[in-house]
């Protein structure tokens, strides 16, 4: 079994290849799916917080969700 923060940095990465092909919601996807597969990152507080962000607009470009992906820890 990988560590969680093996885990968390395989999620990113994965979600990051979906932010440089342009596929936000690919990305978003990858991330919260990825992470659920994980018993340390299954509840991350911010797969919530995404969703919400995602919502309001705030994570519509390649830079704003490049960054939240990467501020994951």
């Amino acid at each position: 079994m990988t560590t969680r923060a093996e885990h968390l940095e395989w999620c990113k990465g994965r979600a990051l290849q979906y932010v440089e092909m342009g596929n936000l919601s690919g990305a978003w996807a990858s991330m919260t799916s990825d992470l659920r597969k994980h018993l340390e990152t299954a509840d991350h507080p911010a797969i919530s917080l995404g969703n919400t962000m995602l919502v309001g607009g705030l994570l519509n470009s390649a830079t704003e969700m490049r960054r939240f992906i990467e501020g994951f820890n």
